[in-house]
């Protein structure tokens, strides 16, 4: 089984879930998952968990993504994209200066209402599935972070722009508020993600390293995909590195507290590969155990040989270790 990180990109006519079928026969193995979906018409960066991986899952979400748009007025959409039914349209009568000014004052936080065409649950129904059903129902407008948008080229009724934005920002219903505050509605015609990325360390995942499904399942066949994937404990750069010793060994491979005397400072032989860091609360690099002892100080464990196998985390309360993940590979 193949344990790891892949950066995945994903073309245009498939669904996040698609991907991770695809990917399911490429590797044959059944433990894979995505993060940050994206709709079937947009394509680009998707980030995909293998094997004893997919417990990262729930952190590479909570991530700050950059997207390429092209944002169509005069428009309105079902669906707030150019897949779905067209609800109205509108001559374009604006200004360049008027969509620069209007594109650029939902910089910073605001509150959002998200699409009916969405995954968000309400009375434990998918929204999307209601809207199949064809009812509509009332969305609580959320805040989201708009960190920077740069326009690219105004041709209207076109605009292609560069976001930055936080967690839980549609894009299609950026364009819709954009064409809401404009007066002539719009929807979004074309959506490419070019990175995922950690805003704690600059680290990222970006378009220009993404693999097609295509490029995944020949490296699988010619045995040469391991390059391409990402090791776990290389994602945690800034943790330190322990390895159990004497009573640890049995204590880690059941998940108990561990203590001072159940560890000693380790470095792995060989380099580390370059990666994105997941932003975990961490430490410094230490040479010492007694410096790790801080409370909510996270550290990386590994077992008697050398194999990466789970996150801990200091509690001042228990003086000793406690498990935060667990990664055993099979």
């Amino acid at each position: 089984m193949y344990n790891g990180v892949i950066n995945v990109y994903k073309e245009k006519g498939y669904t996040s879930f698609d991907v991770v079928a695809r990917l399911r026969g490429i590797f044959h193995q059944k433990k894979i998952g995505h993060t940050g979906t994206l709709d079937p018409d947009a394509e680009g960066v998707l980030v995909v968990c293998l094997g004893s991986a997919t417990k990262l899952c729930d952190i590479l979400t909570d991530k700050d993504k950059s997207y390429e748009a092209t944002l169509l007025l005069g428009k309105t959409s079902d669906t707030e994209d150019a897949s779905g039914k067209i609800l109205s349209e509108c001559e374009v009568l604006v200004t360049e200066d008027e969509v620069k000014n209007a594109m650029l004052s939902f910089v910073g936080t605001y509150d959002q209402i998200p699409p009916m065409y969405s995954a968000i649950k309400v009375n434990g129904k998918k929204l999307y599935e209601l809207a199949r059903l064809g009812q509509e129902i009332e969305r609580t407008p959320r805040p989201v972070q708009i960190h920077e948008i740069e326009i690219i080229s105004i041709d209207l009724p076109r605009v292609v722009f560069r976001v930055s934005c936080g967690k839980g920002t549609y894009i299609r219903s950026l364009c819709r508020d954009i064409g809401e505050k404009l007066g002539c509605g719009g929807l979004m015609e074309h959506l490419v993600r070019n990175s995922v990325n950690s805003t704690e360390t600059g680290k990222t995942f970006l378009l220009e390293h993404a693999l097609k499904l295509e490029q995944i399942e020949q490296l699988v066949k010619k045995e040469q995909i391991i390059q391409s994937i990402l090791a776990i404990d290389s994602m945690f750069p800034n943790l330190s590195r322990v390895q159990v010793v004497g009573e640890g060994i049995k204590k880690l491979a059941n998940g108990n507290l561990l203590t001072k005397k159940d560890m000693k400072m380790f470095v792995p032989i060989g380099n580390l590969q370059e990666s994105t860091f997941i932003g975990l609360k961490s430490c410094d690099a230490k040479t010492d155990i007694t410096d790790l002892q801080r409370d909510g100080c996270q550290c990386l464990v590994y077992d008697t040989d050398g194999v990466f196998t789970a996150i801990y985390q200091y509690h001042e309360n228990l003086h000793a270790w406690k498990v935060d993940k667990m990664f055993l590979q099979n």
